[in-house]
């Protein structure tokens, strides 16, 4: 696959503390936070580029609403200066942002994704990044789901849920690697 571009941009997407209190039962990759915070310490010593999205709900109940302490971004992963922060209120972060204009301006043509949640905001992003052409990468022991219920009914544990998220972006939209993977990369 040959080595990561020196302007890949790492993304951590909505690892925002409201995860922790929002109500949802199980999740998987207990350790995402862990791994995204190994990358950055690596993306930050390489001199890459970084981006951070946090989800501004709508909802003023949901702890992921602005002003609420649940919005703020967790500590273990918090930007550093010179690093931006873009703001979104819906799954993608292409939608309702610059991000992309953002990117081309600078000419970053490669995204790594991390963060929450593999079934929504990370999969929509990575989906709509591939489309638009760009090279993706989602780090999957850098991202995390929850468990979710179907249209039956039936309730999907996390590992699964995380799995065919995974699943359905694979090769079509993204590369997915693990962090070790992504290292090797580098």
């Amino acid at each position: 696959m040959g080595k990561l571009k020196k302007n890949a941009v790492l993304v951590v997407i909505d690892v925002q503390k409201g995860w922790d209190t929002y109500g949802l039962s199980k999740r998987n990759n207990i350790d995402a936070e862990l791994k995204i915070a190994k990358l950055l310490d690596i993306w930050r010593s390489s001199g890459r580029p970084v981006v951070f999205f946090q989800h501004m709900s709508k909802n003023p109940i949901s702890p992921l609403y602005p002003g609420q302490s649940g919005n703020e971004i967790k500590d273990v992963v918090k930007p550093v200066a010179g690093e931006y922060i873009f703001h979104k209120s819906v799954n993608s972060c292409f939608i309702g942002t610059d991000f992309e204009e953002w990117l081309r301006e600078r000419m970053y043509d490669t995204l790594v994704i991390t963060g929450i949640t593999t079934q929504h905001c990370v999969s929509t992003t990575a989906r709509m990044s591939g489309n638009l052409g760009f090279t993706t990468f989602v780090v999957s022991d850098a991202t995390a789901a929850f468990e979710s219920k179907g249209v039956d009914g039936t309730i999907y544990d996390p590992e699964t849920v995380h799995a065919v998220s995974l699943a359905t972006i694979n090769r079509e939209f993204a590369t997915i690697l693990k962090t070790e993977e992504l290292e090797e990369l580098l």
